[in-house]
């Protein structure tokens, strides 16, 4: 990795504002988290600092609260969770964590200039304040003058050019990569830069309009490029099928064609479904039938997972592959009878210990953890929206103001 890591930090005595990704699901009145996975996520990065006796500082958003203070988005109820997370660490440090009202201002200098090593201060929702997404120079300041060292670990906020991913970074130098950081760059980067090959990508999912940068930059690395979910409708009427009530994004039709064309002059293995899984309704008690995607589908019908032909297909190509970048559904995996492709793809992802699996966030890795195989997989990215950015080549504000080694 060409930034600097928390790795190649002398940390000792120092405050260093880490900037971590928070944004958990909360219950409707916002006093419980539902999923911590973010806060484990990060658990590394904070247990680094404090070993090597830094005082750390928690930077983090939650929600979208528009700019002001709104109990319904406060972090106080991760303090809790926080605090036990840790205290379950049998280490050689005491763990103290405080809770700032605000993370600017007059109490929050003060905490955080209060703080001792081995303890920690989470600040209170950055998002509170407009200028946080306005990337406001004085706000980013403001945020600097807590602190001696940035550390970002929120990859997930990472293509968002905010005062406390790319701002801060102008007033506080080191500005380095924390632990999840380091490896959301790592594994994205070598699967873009140098992949083992074979190489395969499989991109699922509702839509083409969100995936079609990526599918046009993977177009370019890739041995075979895998489409699922709804978006292989759009391609499939590019092949000229009809495909009923299924979900097309008509405009996109002739952007499938496009990479239909660009896939034959790469000599690049497109991989489409053979056969689907079409119902009469959109609901997992529909009548099914399995189809073959050459024939037109039946007017009143549509496709919500694929097939068992294609499941096959796409098993053999990802049994050899050394590098596989799964990102996306292959059904609606939301019902249960509409979940066999995409749990599929996921056991057969895990079950090929020979090669490197990376994950794209948001529905792949809660396909992943459905089907139980989290464990076995190589890497899976904690940011939706910025391993996606990541996989179109695009450069992500939060990682490019980093410090080069």
């Amino acid at each position: 990795m060409a930034k600097l890591s928390i790795r190649d930090l002398k940390l000792e005595n120092k405050r260093v504002f880490i900037r971590v990704d928070f944004n958990v699901p909360l219950t409707d009145d916002g006093q419980e988290i539902t999923d911590d996975t973010r806060i484990v996520a990060t658990l590394p990065t904070i247990e680094y600092a404090l070993r090597h006796k830094a005082k750390v500082i928690l930077a983090s958003h939650l929600g979208r609260p528009k700019g002001k203070p709104n109990p319904k988005y406060s972090l106080r109820p991760v303090v809790d969770r926080l605090r036990e997370l840790l205290d379950k660490k049998e280490d050689d440090y005491s763990i103290n964590v405080a809770f700032a009202p605000d993370c600017v201002g007059e109490i929050a200098e003060e905490m955080a200039h209060k703080l001792e090593s081995g303890q920690v201060l989470l600040l209170e929702n950055l998002r509170f304040h407009p200028e946080e997404e306005a990337n406001d120079p004085e706000f980013s300041k403001a945020l600097a003058s807590l602190a001696e060292i940035y550390v970002n670990d929120a990859f997930g906020s990472a293509h968002r050019a905010h005062a406390s991913t790319e701002g801060i970074t102008h007033y506080l130098k080191p500005a380095a990569a924390g632990l999840l950081m380091e490896n959301e760059i790592t594994y994205l980067g070598k699967a873009l830069e140098s992949p083992e090959k074979p190489f395969v990508a499989i991109i699922g999912g509702s839509k083409i309009s969100g995936k079609i940068d990526v599918i046009d930059n993977l177009l370019d690395k890739v041995d075979t490029l895998v489409i699922v979910g709804g978006m292989a409708y759009t391609f499939q009427r590019a092949l000229g099928v009809s495909t009923g009530k299924s979900l097309v994004e008509e405009d996109k039709i002739d952007l499938a064609k496009q990479a239909i064309d660009k896939a034959k002059a790469r000599g690049v293995n497109l991989l489409l479904p053979v056969d689907n899984i079409l119902a009469d309704s959109f609901a997992n008690d529909a009548k099914t039938q399995v189809w073959d995607c050459s024939k037109n589908f039946p007017p009143d019908w549509q496709g919500l997972d694929i097939g068992p032909k294609s499941i096959a297909a796409i098993q053999k190509v990802v049994s050899t592959a050394r590098t596989i970048v799964w990102n996306g559904p292959a059904g609606v995996f939301e019902f249960p009878r509409f979940a066999v492709g995409t749990n599929a793809i996921a056991h057969s992802v895990a079950a090929n210990k020979a090669a490197t699996s990376i994950i794209g966030g948001g529905d792949s890795v809660s396909a992943i953890n459905q089907a139980g195989v989290a464990d076995q997989i190589t890497h899976i990215s904690t940011g939706g929206g910025a391993s996606l950015e990541f996989l179109e080549g695009k450069k992500l504000p939060g990682v490019e103001a980093l410090t080069h080694k």
